[in-house]
């Protein structure tokens, strides 16, 4: 089956650097789960209140130059946040972004600075990093609905 992006979710692509824009329109006739765009470019105050309120890391979020997006994920018309969707999406995604030409980097795979370089499934580069950051003595910080674009 064949998805294609509504207009709710064309509309959060406003103000989104076209290359990620393109990105996103292509993956979704890409891929076996359907997605919409949740967030895209963002104001200085509301990336305050995501950092004010646990929902984001950092002040210098790419949103916040357009070069971010956040998708969700839908099975059967319904929002769903299952990790697993997110790693089918990443592998459109990174399909989408071989064809077109553009970096990207994926919010579960924050050790790959260009996920079209990585040699595998979306999964495999999500687990990857995860083993990185507990080798580390770290926790890994997954954002699988994260897409940006790297310069």
């Amino acid at each position: 089956m064949t998805f294609k992006l509504s207009r709710r979710s064309l509309d959060r692509l406003e103000g989104v650097d076209e290359r990620l824009q393109a990105v996103a329109k292509h993956a979704i006739t890409l891929t076996k789960t359907d997605f919409g765009v949740i967030q895209g470019l963002r104001t200085l105050d509301e990336q305050k209140e995501l950092v004010a309120k646990g929902a984001s890391k950092t002040m210098k979020s790419l949103h916040l130059e357009g070069k971010a997006i956040d998708v969700m994920a839908f099975v059967n018309s319904r929002a769903s946040w299952e990790l697993n969707l997110y790693d089918d999406l990443a592998d459109a995604i990174k399909q989408a972004a071989t064809i077109v030409g553009v970096p990207i980097r994926w919010g579960a795979a924050w050790h790959i600075d260009d996920i079209r370089t990585w040699d595998g499934t979306m999964e495999e580069a999500m687990n990857a990093y995860i083993d990185l950051r507990r080798s580390q003595g770290r926790r890994p910080f997954i954002d699988g609905p994260h897409f940006e674009i790297r310069e």
